[in-house]
């Protein structure tokens, strides 16, 4: 029996390959225990109207989890604290280099190390002397927290994660590179954590025994395996499942504008019409 989980971003409705991903998450639990987690750290975009639709999607399909339901937002202390553990070991740094001053960076350069969500950023900021970022800081620059993927290599060394035999894409186990997506924002002045450091916190908050979850994630549970071992959390398992596609076999989103789980209700679907799509697409 394990302790999986399903976490949403409330910044739109849930649509098809969100209900696959909570309904793999809620019967690879085995009897064990489901839970619910609320990813609303995007203030700007996360509506609680988008909150209320996931518990009564989730509910229509004849989903239930353990209470109460973490909600990332009201989580900025334990954020906080994580990050000054990491400052205190020498792998963060202040990144002062604005998103357009970094696709020009790497513009420049003709070799640019790309990583699996793109080119990777070239460390701009950490080669900045003590005196440089004692200066920026004092002039009121905004500043990302940046890792010092370099450093966090050489402190974890040798690490791995397991893949569970629960699902039919099993990858056994699988050794981490810390370099993989370079040094990531863990931390911007309107976020008080980024996603990997987010997760990888909240999963052993809510005691986690395997996080099931898209193929298309894989890639994150290197660097996530990273801040695990950093912080001397328990690392679950992983499952990555395969992904429901859109007709043009593109990996459905809400940006994309998917259909809704709401307009399919609303059309007179039901769930166990929902379940036989999922078994087919």
């Amino acid at each position: 029996m394990f302790v999986t989980r399903f976490a949403p971003s409330p910044t739109g409705y849930l649509h098809l390959g969100h209900a696959f991903a909570a309904i793999t998450a809620h019967d690879a639990a085995q009897g064990g225990e489901f839970l619910l987690r609320i990813e609303d750290l995007d203030l700007s975009r996360c509506r609680e109207t988008f909150i209320d639709a996931i518990f009564d999607d989730l509910h229509w399909l004849g989903l239930s989890w353990k209470e109460p339901v973490l909600r990332q937002s009201l989580r900025t202390d334990a954020y906080r604290s994580s990050l000054e553990r990491l400052d205190q070991m020498g792998v963060t740094y202040p990144c002062f280099c604005t998103r357009a001053e970094v696709a020009a960076e790497i513009a420049r350069s003709a070799e640019a190390p790309h990583g699996p969500d793109g080119p990777i950023y070239p460390g701009t900021c950490r080669r900045l002397s003590a005196r440089e970022r004692r200066s920026l800081e004092h002039s009121g620059t905004p500043f990302a927290l940046r890792l010092d993927s370099s450093e966090a290599a050489r402190r974890v060394g040798e690490l791995f994660f397991e893949e569970a035999t629960v699902l039919d894409t099993a990858y056994g186990r699988i050794a981490v590179d810390p370099l993989l997506f370079g040094d990531i924002v863990l931390a911007r002045k309107d976020t008080p954590a980024a996603y990997h450091l987010a997760v990888a916190i909240d999963d052993a908050a809510q005691g986690v025994t395997l996080v099931t979850r898209g193929c298309d994630l894989l890639p994150s549970t290197h660097v996530q395996r990273v801040l695990q071992s950093l912080l001397g959390l328990p690392a679950p398992k992983y499952a990555h499942h395969r992904l429901i596609l859109a007709s043009d076999g593109r990996k459905l989103s809400k940006r994309d504008g998917a259909q809704s789980m709401r307009a399919l209700r609303a059309s007179g679907v039901s769930p166990a019409v929902i379940a036989a799509m999922l078994q087919r697409t």
